[in-house]
Parts: structure tokens; sequence; C-alpha cells
């Protein structure tokens, strides 16, 4: 197996493993076996645990801005409508069977008081969506406190999402996504 293929079938096999257990009950074993790649090999390309988590978030960092952009260039035409298509991305992600929560959220109450690189990670994250708002909302001609106050609508729906297991508070930040969006574009 090359290095490309066994790369990808260990980082796919520790994202499901994380999500699904989270980051700490998750052995290098358990992702061996998963993946198909001998633990040897696992070990060369990621010589610690720590270094396979930081690749899994730093993958799914880069996958998760793509989406949100992709997103809403496909389904919105202007800035308004693009922060509004955030809420319905994460709508369709909290309605996906396997969804269990943010992995920035999850990992970073997991293991962020103890590694900074996961610490970093997150915030890094979690930043690049509040950048994202900005954007959006600096093109409309708004304050630039509404792009933090959309974000922690996102967080805080994805944060209920995770622990109710429903899709609604997606569609209820939505909501609250209008009323700034409309009091600041008043204001």
């Amino acid at each position: 197996m090359d290095t490309e293929t066994a790369e990808l079938r260990l980082l796919e096999a520790a994202e499901a493993l994380f999500d699904e257990r989270g980051v700490q009950a998750v052995g290098m074993d358990a992702i061996r076996t998963a993946s198909g790649v001998s633990l040897k090999r696992l070990y060369q390309l990621y010589p610690s645990k720590d270094h396979l988590v930081w690749a899994v978030l730093n993958r799914r960092d880069a996958a998760v801005r793509e989406a949100i952009a992709a997103h809403g260039a496909a389904h919105a035409g202007t800035p308004y409508e693009r922060v509004l298509a955030v809420f319905d991305y994460l709508g369709d992600w909290f309605a996906d069977p396997g969804f269990r929560g943010c992995a920035f959220i999850n990992t970073f109450g997991e293991m962020g008081g103890i590694s900074a690189d996961v610490a970093d990670i997150a915030r890094g994250h979690k930043q690049a969506l509040r950048g994202y708002f900005a954007e959006q909302t600096n093109a409309l001609g708004a304050p630039s406190e509404l792009a933090d106050q959309l974000a922690l609508l996102a967080n805080g729906a994805m944060a209920v999402a995770g622990i109710n297991g429903s899709p609604e508070p997606a569609a209820q930040a939505k909501e609250a996504a209008r009323v700034l969006l409309e009091a600041a574009l008043r204001g």
C-alpha cells in the first residue's frame, strides 16, 4: 500500500472512530484495525496519537471551510443569503444520522486543556467561521460585532444539536440570525 493510500485510510478510520467514541477512548490498535494499515506503518506516518489527532482535525478544518463556502456559493446570491445559508448547511449536517456534534468542540472539550495543538486548531477553526460571517456582514455594511454574534449562534447550535441529537437548533439559530441581520441593517 502506498503512503498516500495508507495515510488516507488512517485519517478516515481515525476520524470515524473519534467521532463515534471520542479521541481519548480510541487507541492506536483500534485505528490500525479499522484502517487495515499495519501498526508499524501507522507509527511511521504518525509518530504519536497527538500527531494523528492534529492531522484529522486539520483535514476536517479544510473540508468544513470548503463545504460552507461552496454551500453559500451554490445556494445564495447575496451576502445576506450566504449568512443564512450557513444555518441551512448546519441543519443538513445535524440531520445526518452520523452526526455526533462538532469535532472541534468535542475534541477541545476532551483535550484542549492538555494539548496546545488541539486548542490552537479548534480556535483557528472557530475563528475561520467567524471570518466567513465577517466577510458577509462587512459586504452588507453591518457592524463588525454582528459576525461575532452570528458565530456564537452557529457554535451554540452545534453544541445543542450534538447534545440533543436534533437538527432543530439550526433552524432556531437561523431565525435568530435573521432577526440580528434585520436589526443591524435597519440600525
